[in-house]
């Protein structure tokens, strides 16, 4: 049988260890794309935004939907009779100690957003609500609850879909960690063939350009922080001299590997992320931002389920295009990066420690930042004493965060502080998505050639400048929203096949005695 996969060791040559149809394919329509975007940037800006509109008024049900029943799914599991399944052989153990593989779940799945959005969202809520009077207290609380739903747990449910059937297929049943493996149960052989390949080809795009929309955030605002430090000129050239030395990192973290670079990199983003965290609640009012950490838990735990559904069917806005449904987009297009990567790195772990784990550890934290980052924020707005953030935040996104900073002490360290995290994010983003483009692109290869971990580095560096010469964030959540379409499609497929393969497990459970043979 081909399946597409070398065994052992990836050889050296050039091209032989590559899933062809996948790579040449993905890397012609990636390259179009940059072409497009770079050489017609006009013309590729406003085809971006009908696209984006007509996908949102038609197929923002879709997204919403979608998000419901993966965040359904996955508690389902938690629960169930399979729950205790290990994701590798039954004496497996897990290969990273809790605090490593707290430090790369935290840094491949929402490093940059959360520095970009983390005082820009709530501010713009707060003056711009969905419905209701902008500018109170009433639409502080709203701000945050929205914020923390674009953030939580159906966030993280859409990268467990993906993350959990990878890991089930590959180090349970022996199938290549690769998308194409999740749907075994449903096609079996085939998925080796043209539909594997397209799987994979979604796979591919959605990854690449759900990561480019990351770093042309981190792009903006290493920018801004840059410009308010030392006066750097705030410009699209400007941003991709910054996206050609960030890439340039990347690269070199992605070349030494998993361990060496990737690793030690993220425990390096928790550190700093925690030094912030810590520093903001001590400069801060703290018992205020803490009250407020409770009562934003409250609010959205609360408000969950409205929220999930709630459309605005009876008087459609265009808030909803440029922020649930692109967020939900967005989580979307990164779950084929993000869900490898934590398969990844959670071989030996059970289901439950799995879902619990991924689910409910990265967006407490990330819980606490948008609480005490959101909150100080908000704070100083409804203080009226003149500094304005909400309109830095409505004209600046990138600025809002070093703006709120200026206004606590040691504002110069933290500033630098801030704009090193975001460039270490960068850095963790970028080599954690071309590691997982190389493992797709190589048909399953975890160990895929040097060379290739290079291209894909340097590829995402590529298309994010691509979508910022293309009209810069309008683009990026352009790109996003589309991307994300087909591959909702496969994760839908995704969740019956890991069902069908849990199911068809346990009727044979009793009867085998090898709980690593592929599902029949």
């Amino acid at each position: 049988m081909d399946q597409h996969i070398p065994e052992g060791k990836a050889d050296s040559k050039l091209f032989t260890s590559i899933c062809r149809p996948v790579f040449f394919i993905s890397a012609g329509l990636i390259v179009l794309v940059c072409v497009y975007g770079a050489g017609f940037s006009d013309h590729a800006m406003v085809t971006f935004s009908s696209i984006q509109s007509w996908l949102v008024t038609n197929f923002g049900w879709f997204y919403m939907a979608s998000i419901a029943f993966f965040f359904g799914f996955v508690v389902y599991l938690a629960f169930s009779r399979f729950a205790n399944i290990k994701l590798g052989a039954d004496d497996s153990v897990p290969e990273y100690s809790y605090v490593s593989w707290f430090s790369m779940l935290f840094s491949a799945g929402m490093g940059i957003g959360l520095l970009f959005f983390g005082v820009s969202e709530p501010l713009t809520h707060f003056a711009q609500p969905p419905s209701g009077i902008g500018g109170t207290a009433d639409a502080a609380g709203r701000a945050m609850e929205i914020t923390f739903f674009h953030w939580g747990l159906q966030a993280w449910s859409v990268y467990i879909v993906v993350g959990l059937s990878l890991a089930y297929f590959s180090f349970r049943h022996g199938l290549p960690l690769s998308i194409r493996s999740a749907l075994y149960p449903l096609i079996g052989d085939r998925i080796y063939g043209p539909i594997g390949h397209a799987v994979d080809i979604f796979a591919v795009l959605g990854t690449m350009f759900g990561v480019a929309t990351s770093l042309g955030l981190g792009v903006m605002q290493v920018n801004a922080g840059l410009s308010l430090l030392f006066d750097v000129e705030v410009s699209t050239f400007v941003q991709i001299l910054l996206i050609v030395f960030i890439t340039a990192i990347a690269t070199i973290s992605v070349v030494t590997g998993l361990d060496a670079g990737i690793r030690r990199i993220s425990e390096l983003n928790l550190l700093l992320a925690i030094v912030m965290l810590v520093f903001i609640l001590l400069a801060g009012p703290t018992a205020t931002l803490l009250g407020a950490l409770i009562q934003n838990i409250g609010g959205y735990l609360s408000s969950m389920v409205d929220m999930t559904f709630n459309l605005y069917a009876y008087e459609p806005i265009e808030w909803m295009g440029d922020w649930t449904l692109f967020y939900w987009a967005w989580w979307i297009s990164w779950s084929p990066f993000v869900g490898m990567f934590i398969a990844r790195i959670s071989r030996g772990r059970t289901i439950r420690e799995f879902i619990v784990g991924v689910l409910l550890v990265p967006a407490g934290f990330t819980f606490l930042w948008l609480s005490f980052f959101g909150n100080m924020a908000l704070t100083m707005e409804l203080a009226d004493n003149g500094i304005s953030l909400v309109n830095t935040a409505l004209a600046d996104s990138p600025t809002a965060l070093f703006m709120m900073l200026e206004q606590l002490p040691w504002s110069t360290l933290m500033s630098l502080v801030a704009t090193l995290l975001i460039m270490t994010f960068f850095v963790t983003s970028s080599d954690s998505g071309s590691l997982v483009i190389d493992i797709i692109t190589s048909g399953g290869n975890e160990d895929p050639p040097v060379w290739q971990r290079i291209f894909w580095a340097v590829t995402e560096g590529v298309v994010a400048a691509a979508l910022l010469l293309a009209g810069g964030l309008p683009a990026l959540q352009s790109g996003s929203i589309i991307s994300a379409l087909p591959f909702a499609c496969v994760m839908f497929l995704m969740c019956f096949g890991l069902n069908k393969g849990l199911h068809m497990e346990a009727i044979k459970r009793p009867h085998r005695s090898d709980t690593a043979t592929r599902v029949p």
